[in-house]
């Protein structure tokens, strides 16, 4: 058994390496000319975050109409990461689809399954690049992603984000028709 399983992880290394040839060729990872397969939570060489886009087409004389994916450079910047292709296993772990398009932050003001999952100590510890995007994401925001996957860890009534922008400003959002405390 523990030689079929050491078989198996040399061929996954082995499948993993040739496509990472072929996403990255010789110019490194180009968002623009990666499948729209491994596009989402993808980082070019440059650090630019790749980010999945719907194109629509329309043809006149058929009167019909199209979907067309793209892999796209967003203006978003990966801290200390470069030429990254995300595995399965941490989308899965943090619940987040491959064919995601665009980035939000919606789901984080309430409790899901995606804040659940995004939040695990599996997604936390163990997937960096997603982490540091939605950290990111939700600072954005005026979210701080610690303090809400700790309220949400803890299944708080309240739900407290506290800004990262300088001053006193704080973002409330109250659950469960809890008003938030008074400072």
């Amino acid at each position: 058994m523990a030689f079929e399983m050491r078989v198996a992880f040399a061929i996954f290394l082995a499948l993993f390496s040739f496509q990472s040839v072929l996403v990255m060729g010789e110019g490194g990872v180009e968002c623009e000319k990666l499948p729209v397969e491994m596009c989402a939570f993808s980082v070019s060489s440059s650090g630019a975050r790749c980010v999945l886009e719907k194109k629509y087409s329309y043809v006149a004389s058929t009167h019909e109409s199209s979907v067309e994916y793209q892999c796209q450079s967003s203006g978003i910047m990966a801290e200390k990461m470069m030429e990254w292709i995300e595995s399965e296993e941490c989308l899965q772990s943090c619940g987040l689809q491959r064919m995601s398009v665009g980035m939000s932050t919606d789901d984080l003001s309430e409790y899901s399954d995606f804040t659940s999952k995004l939040c695990s100590d599996k997604c936390q510890n163990s997937c960096p690049n997603i982490v540091n995007l939605y950290l990111n994401l939700a600072a954005g925001e005026g979210i701080y992603l610690p303090h809400l996957c700790e309220a949400h860890k803890t299944r708080s009534r309240r739900m407290m984000f506290e800004s990262v922008a300088p001053g006193p400003t704080v973002k409330t959002f109250s659950l469960g028709g809890v008003a938030p405390a008074p400072y």
